[in-house]
């Protein structure tokens, strides 16, 4: 019998056991003062216990388990969170931003912050080149920042930043890459426009050298992201979107390792074979081209709901 008098004979008591364990547990927070986080750990337990009983969990994977997360924040530093790359891989990261960013059609889609958003990007003027090391393929990038009804988002902020043509940030090559190599801070102008000059994105790795790696190779799962450039959109009255702009061609795009891909954000990078048009611009001709537009909610824009 679970349920019995405790020693003074007051009020009943539940006892753990393995048919009641996170019912018990769960009593335990019964006088938690913030509603909310007696709300978030009342359902973790009972998720967690569920799932131990689940598969039945034995002493040694369980150990497995704990020496595995230990591992993951050793292995973290000021550039490198390991958390963030296991919540990326499996999918948490995407979950939490798509709940917490429902568009209902009506503005742009967002994605994963990602690992290496680590240092402000430097303000540049528009138009700008944002590639410091002269490697990989030109390309100018041109997008507009509107409203839900198309009214155009005057002063945006448009923060951006990708991988170089060898697939690394320049925050894992201090000393090789230039400092906020291929980062900018661009302000839109009265109509909402942006433009800058980078390079065609090129796919790669999350880090792999760490536990995160050794999760994804002992489900045989590749450690690859399709070539995408990172951007941060805000505007004053409006809600912030943080999203990807991805490349039609990119290998992996049906299998981003860290669930990024939506379809919403693939766009094609044509060549732009116009010599004019490259000295207008300031870049080699011929160049690639990619046009971006973000729309943003409106501050107090009812969010569509979930699934019920």
């Amino acid at each position: 019998m679970a349920a019995s008098r405790d020693r003074r004979g007051q009020e009943p008591v539940e006892y753990f056991s393995e048919e009641r364990s996170a019912e018990v547990v769960a009593a335990s927070f019964a006088d938690t003062p913030d509603p909310r986080l007696k709300r978030v750990l009342t359902s973790l337990v009972r998720h967690l216990h569920d799932f131990v009983k689940d598969v039945e969990l034995t002493d040694e994977e369980w150990g497995t388990a704990i020496a595995f997360l230990t591992a993951t924040g050793q292995k973290c530093d000021e550039v490198r969170q390991e958390f963030i790359l296991l919540s990326d891989v499996l999918g948490v990261s995407m979950l939490v931003e798509t709940i917490n960013h429902r568009t209902g059609g009506q503005s742009t889609e967002s994605t994963v912050l990602g690992p290496f958003h680590m240092v402000e990007s430097p303000p540049r003027e528009l138009g700008a080149d944002i590639a410091l090391d002269g490697k990989g393929e030109p390309c100018l990038v041109t997008g507009r920042a509107t409203g839900p009804d198309g009214q155009p988002l005057a002063g945006a902020v448009v923060d951006v930043w990708q991988a170089n043509e060898d697939g690394f940030y320049d925050v894992q090559q201090p000393g090789i890459q230039p400092e906020r190599n291929l980062r900018g801070l661009f302000t839109a102008d009265d109509e909402g426009r942006f433009w800058f000059r980078s390079i065609v994105p090129k796919y790669y790795p999350i880090p792999d050298d760490g536990p995160v790696g050794e999760l994804l190779a002992a489900t045989g799962r590749h450690p690859n992201r399709p070539a995408h450039v990172h951007f941060i959109v805000t505007a004053p009255g409006h809600r912030p979107v943080t999203t990807h702009l991805f490349v039609d061609e990119s290998p992996y795009i049906d299998s981003d390792a860290v669930f990024g891909v939506k379809e919403s954000l693939i766009r094609e990078f044509p060549e732009v074979d116009d010599p004019a048009r490259a000295v207008e611009v300031g870049l080699p001709n011929p160049f690639r081209a990619v046009h971006f537009d973000v729309t943003l909610l409106r501050e107090g824009q009812a969010q569509t709901s979930g699934p019920s």
